[in-house]
């Protein structure tokens, strides 16, 4: 049996909109979904400390409260729950040793601020071993899925398109595969987006500083991600792809290219000296600053 995909709630919007997204997830993916709800309580079996039964009952309405939202969203989904002791960061890590798909909520803001990301999404971010999607508040299913004729949102129109963000020095077969496979699960086209820029004048030695504004420079990269895409293209011919390259800081490129995109998908590299909530500067741009979905993959 496939492993289930596991959606933290809190009882907050957010993370109720990311049960739902997880729901819909779980229905593309044909497999099971868990809720999964932290409290601070020790973990004493048939403990009679009055404070451990409040944590209990509180655990027990989030738990109802984001069923709900499920049942209501994907009335076919097989569910289950379950509430576990914090802290949170550590019991969501233990989650996503066992999940193939760990969703948890981020609740947007207005203007230039970006997105808040809570210390636990961060943290969990930094450390965990399967991937891991971040859902703002008010995401809806009809935000994945192009408008109608008239402009009106709806769910019965093809998915947007699932940006992958592409280091083609740096590679990573597990981040390329899960964007491929997330493209072909909702029938959607896979754009691939690579953002370089040329060396600084200042770094360069004698003789190289035609390399700054190469007119074939961008060529070249095009070229890489070609040859980087072939063989995922022949694993899933049914995706189709477009490959993007541009003259751009990466973050920027991403937020861009996002804007209307159903999921974004871009890396992190795990650390084995991990000290606190720290990802690149591409993720931190993404999970701050992009409306979408952003799934964060991790690899070695």
């Amino acid at each position: 049996m496939l492993p289930p995909v596991v959606a933290g709630v809190d009882g907050s919007p957010e993370s109720l909109a990311a049960a739902e997204w997880a729901a819909r997830e779980a229905e593309r993916r044909r497999c099971g979904l868990r809720l999964l709800h932290a409290h601070d309580g020790a973990s004493r079996p048939h403990g009679t400390d009055p404070s451990d039964a409040a944590l209990r009952h509180v655990a027990r309405r989030v738990l109802h409260r984001a069923e709900e939202r499920v049942v209501g969203a994907c009335p076919g989904v097989r569910h289950d729950d379950a509430q576990v002791p914090g802290p949170a960061t550590t019991a969501l890590l233990t989650a996503a040793d066992r999940t193939q798909l760990l969703v948890l909520g981020s609740r947007g803001l207005s203007g230039f601020t970006g997105f808040l990301v809570g210390s636990v999404a961060l943290g969990v971010i930094a450390r965990a071993t399967a991937p891991v999607v971040l859902v703002r508040a008010d995401e809806q299913a009809a935000d994945s899925h192009l408008p109608a004729a008239d402009g009106s949102a709806t769910t019965s129109t093809p998915y947007r398109d699932v940006v992958l963000g592409l280091d083609v020095t740096k590679p990573c077969d597990e981040v390329i595969e899960f964007a491929f496979d997330a493209a072909r699960l909702r029938g959607a086209r896979l754009r691939v987006v690579h953002a370089w820029q040329p060396p600084s004048a200042f770094g360069l030695g004698q003789g190289d500083i035609g390399l700054v504004d190469n007119p074939y420079r961008a060529e070249e990269w095009q070229s890489f991600l070609s040859a980087v895409l072939l063989m995922w293209r022949d694993k899933f011919p049914e995706v189709p792809v477009l490959e993007t390259v541009v003259r751009e800081k990466p973050a920027t490129a991403l937020v861009r290219a996002a804007s209307e995109a159903s999921l974004l998908v871009v890396g992190h590299q795990l650390s084995e000296r991990a000290i606190g909530p720290r990802t690149g500067p591409v993720t931190h741009a993404a999970v701050h600053h992009v409306g979408c979905p952003v799934a964060v993959v991790p690899h070695k």
